[in-house]
């Protein structure tokens, strides 16, 4: 459950973009009725269209989330007597009352012990606008699943106190490398559109495991280009390589040959699907070592128990907001014994 413009430096630099439509979305939109609370921001449900008439808000809102029936969690009659569930403007919700189409309702999550590690999350950049980190492998972006208190926003949220910060792009939990984070919320949508228009070069470097018979490059400098078409399946975690029309592509530059029979590999994604790497590398009789869901059966087991060896290694654009390039690099190194 629940959870960027400015003025180029000295005048110069491409004219500011015009807000997307999700931009000018978030800036009709009221503040939150309810305050963060420890990094992570309250939950907001949307009373759906085909709600039926008359129906009352304790009975849709475990209609919707039954977790919050769970018997370790404080009885959800209790939240809504204690004013704990509230509408758009704050004001609470009684269990028994009746809630129309399109009305909101807020509230926090309550969360179960959680482990988080102490493994630092090294800063490479920071300024007025931005706040760039060092993903360590097997930490997560955003908040889900049993990774909340311990996923990289929540986690720098309270260790900086800037309740604005919003990932600008996403890394996979196992992925590490280059991660960065906008500071302005009135800036987000800036940033974000250099990645939607595909303004942001990304390169990766990954230590693949070749198959007999595997189509990858073996020469040093010697280069391919990965076309596929991949397809999300709701309910399942791996990402399927499917006949079809291509929406996914990636740059693929042979580095070395390791000791050990890997390949040292730099990807440089055009688009942006869901394990797209992960994918590519391993429908090409290569995956990527590490790998818990793309290698083959007989890897699974062993690969699992070790840190996926992906990394995010340079992010670079031109800032939309004060014009400068700015270029980041991980100084990570993956391993590939």
């Amino acid at each position: 459950m629940g959870a960027v413009s400015g003025e180029p430096a000295g005048g110069e630099g491409p004219p500011a973009a015009r807000p997307g439509r999700a931009a000018r979305r978030r800036a009709r939109r009221r503040p939150p009725p309810l305050p963060q609370r420890g990094g992570l921001d309250a939950v907001r449900w949307q009373v759906p269209r085909d709600v039926p008439e008359g129906a009352r808000a304790l009975d849709l809102l475990l209609s919707r989330f039954p977790a919050l029936a769970d018997p370790t969690a404080t009885e959800l009659g209790t939240r809504f007597a204690t004013g704990e569930i509230v509408d758009a403007d704050g004001r609470p919700w009684a269990a028994a009352d009746r809630v129309a189409p399109g009305e909101e309702m807020w509230f926090h999550r309550e969360l179960r012990p959680e482990a988080v590690p102490e493994i630092e999350l090294p800063v490479l950049h920071r300024d007025d606008h931005l706040l760039v980190i060092d993903k360590p492998h097997d930490v997560a972006t955003m908040p889900r699943g049993a990774h909340i208190l311990s996923s990289a926003l929540v986690r720098l949220r309270r260790e900086t106190g800037i309740e604005s910060l919003v990932p600008l792009h996403r890394l996979d939990r196992r992925t590490a490398g280059v991660l960065a984070f906008g500071i302005r919320s009135e800036e987000r949508s800036a940033y974000q559109q250099l990645f939607a228009r595909r303004e942001v070069e990304k390169e990766y470097e990954a230590l693949a495991m070749p198959e007999p018979g595997s189509s990858l490059p073996r020469s040093p400098g010697e280069r391919l280009t990965l076309l596929d078409r991949l397809v999300t399946v709701r309910g399942e975690l791996a990402t399927q390589v499917v006949p079809g029309a291509v929406n996914a592509e990636t740059e693929l530059e042979m580095i070395a040959a390791e000791p050990s029979g890997a390949l040292r590999v730099r990807l440089r994604p055009r688009t942006g699907r869901t394990h797209q790497l992960r994918a590519q590398l391993a429908a090409r009789g290569a995956p990527i070592l590490g790998e818990d869901l793309y290698g083959t059966t007989a890897d699974v087991p062993a690969e699992a128990e070790r840190p996926l060896q992906l990394l995010a290694r340079r992010l670079a654009f031109r800032d939309p907001c004060t014009a400068e390039p700015r270029e980041f690099l991980s100084t990570r190194e993956l391993e590939a014994e």
